[in-house]
């Protein structure tokens, strides 16, 4: 009796058992047969710099989820080959539209020039770069102190606000450290007529750059200021020039006498 009970339950469990083992089975088949799709897209096969060209070589497949598309990127080769890359980018970053020139745009700072911009190079120094903080993607207002030709007195004007600046010096892109460095020239994104507004004003006198909040772009309405604006002890009093001296005439040579006895006779002689 307890055997064939025991052999009973032995023939219970099996089958249970094999239930289960087909009911996993058939959950995991229909799990293969639904793994996500993936698409075929072009990442960087290596870290590529600002202003770089990519070459057949810089460029690698990835396989992507279908369920994850990304937007703008790529799946030919000829497509991205002979770009520039308008920002740094890693190792395996799947390449999209935004992130390179456009094709035949040309080649470094070129690149990053919009239509109907201009790139401006202004001459630069420590003091006049705000201590070398000037760094690609700033901004800042560029102000000129010159000398009217009515007046002898220096006048401050603002010519330019909230400009971007491009490059400093040949660097397109900031130190990732955001470490100072001092310039000599720094090179700012502007209008055409901006652009005629701050030759003159460089010719003109002497440039400053005064940096902005990078999120303040609202454009003042500042008046030029003179010198006597900052008070009476700042307005510089011209210094008044001594008349010319005449020279003093040059004083007579001293004379000489001279008493000549020539037997009974004398003379003076005098020289």
């Amino acid at each position: 009796m307890n055997s064939r009970r025991l052999t009973v339950a032995f023939l219970i469990a099996l089958a249970v058992s094999g239930l289960c083992t087909l009911w996993f089975g058939s959950r995991m088949m229909r799990a293969r047969g639904s793994a996500p799709q993936r698409s075929e897209y072009l990442a960087t096969a290596r870290p590529i710099d600002a202003g770089e060209i990519l070459h057949a070589e810089d460029v690698k497949p990835i396989h992507w989820p279908d369920s994850v598309p990304i937007a703008g990127a790529f799946t030919r080769a000829q497509d991205v080959v002979g770009r520039t890359a308008l920002y740094p980018l890693g190792a395996g970053e799947p390449l999209q539209e935004r992130q390179l020139a456009a094709a035949g745009s040309g080649l470094g700072l070129s690149t990053k020039i919009p239509d109907g911009m201009r790139a401006l190079s202004l001459k630069s120094d420590q003091v006049v770069g705000v201590a070398g903080f000037l760094m690609p993607g700033t901004h800042v207002d560029v102000l000129v102190t010159y000398t009217l030709p009515s007046s002898s007195m220096p006048v401050t004007s603002m010519v330019l606000q909230d400009a971007q600046i491009l490059t400093a010096g040949q660097k397109m892109e900031p130190d990732p450290q955001g470490k100072p460095t001092t310039v000599d020239v720094v090179t700012i994104l502007v209008s055409p007529q901006d652009a005629e507004k701050a030759v003159l004003a460089s010719a003109q006198g002497r440039v400053h750059f005064v940096m902005r909040n990078g999120g303040d772009s609202v454009k003042v309405n500042a008046a030029p200021v003179e010198l006597a604006a900052l008070g009476q002890a700042a307005v510089v009093k011209p210094a008044v020039k001594d008349a010319p001296r005449k020279p003093k005439a040059a004083a007579a040579p001293a004379k000489y006498s001279v008493q000549l006895v020539n037997g009974d006779k004398s003379s003076t002689e005098s020289f």
